[in-house]
């Protein structure tokens, strides 16, 4: 079994086909999926798909680029949504400076409060750092000196220090199909370098097709092809990778059962 930690099944990109998707993934052996919230006042039509498919999860939290629309969501808010059985992760949230489309100091505002669910929760965190390595490690090194909290770096393609930076404060590393990119060898290298217990796979789709689905609307199903190079990168088989990254998933989302049948 592979489990895709990050995917938007709510995105309109799904809206025509999406059991056919699910049914896809499930066939694939993609036998957990957890769809990620992007703005608090859209999470029903999150959770309404984890609802109706044993084998799918959400989480609640707004996207650093939703953060000026979202500037009145609380840390009380998340918490209270995230009693839902379904909901097994707070996020995604975090800084984005690429596209910078909420003002920085909003999206800062906005990933420190998803940093105090996660905190209260134990629930994990999961991160969006897009151009922002130092000040996403800043915060990271001030708030887990307030207290400790899991957290994932989700769709990593930042730098080697803050992958390292993440590691050594609990974190857990999340690589999607930007892995098997012809130019990733710098990425490549740093997950060579991520303790084999803090790996993940994802897809983040719709987005980032790993290779060889280039140009296609990516989907769960497609963790594998990210799965089979991040085996090559470990030095393992991909029997090996998938127990890795199954049961590093398990550890992380620890609310997400491990018996659910995997069906849709």
């Amino acid at each position: 079994m592979l489990i895709d930690s990050h995917c938007h099944l709510d995105f309109p990109d799904f809206a025509e086909e999406r059991e056919a998707v699910v049914a896809r993934a499930l066939a694939a052996g993609i036998g957990r999926m957890v769809t990620i919230c992007t703005r608090v006042r859209r999470f029903a039509s999150v959770l309404a798909i984890a609802e109706a498919h044993e084998a799918i999860f959400c989480s609640v939290g707004t996207h650093p680029h939703n953060a000026a629309e979202e500037p009145d969501v609380t840390a009380d808010e998340l918490v209270r949504l995230s009693a839902h059985p379904k909901v097994v992760a707070i996020g995604e949230a975090g800084l984005d400076y690429h596209y910078d489309k909420s003002p920085r100091e909003m999206q800062a505002r906005s990933f420190r409060t998803h940093i105090a669910a996660a905190r209260r929760t134990r629930l994990p965190l999961v991160i969006h750092a897009r151009a922002a390595d130092d000040d996403i490690a800043a915060i990271l090194e001030e708030e887990t000196a307030k207290g400790a909290f899991p957290f994932v770096l989700h769709c990593f393609s930042s730098g080697r220090e803050l992958a390292l930076t993440g590691i050594r404060l609990g974190g857990y590393v999340s690589f999607s199909g930007i892995l098997t990119f012809r130019n990733s060898d710098g990425l490549r290298a740093i997950a060579a370098e991520v303790p084999a217990d803090r790996l993940l796979v994802e897809t983040d789709a719709p987005y980032l097709s790993p290779v060889p689905l280039r140009g296609k609307r990516n989907e769960p199903a497609y963790a594998v092809h990210t799965a089979a190079v991040l085996a090559e990168v470990a030095g393992m088989s991909a029997g090996d990778i998938a127990k890795l990254t199954t049961d590093n998933f398990f550890r992380l989302f620890s609310k997400v059962p491990r018996s659910a049948a995997a069906s849709a």
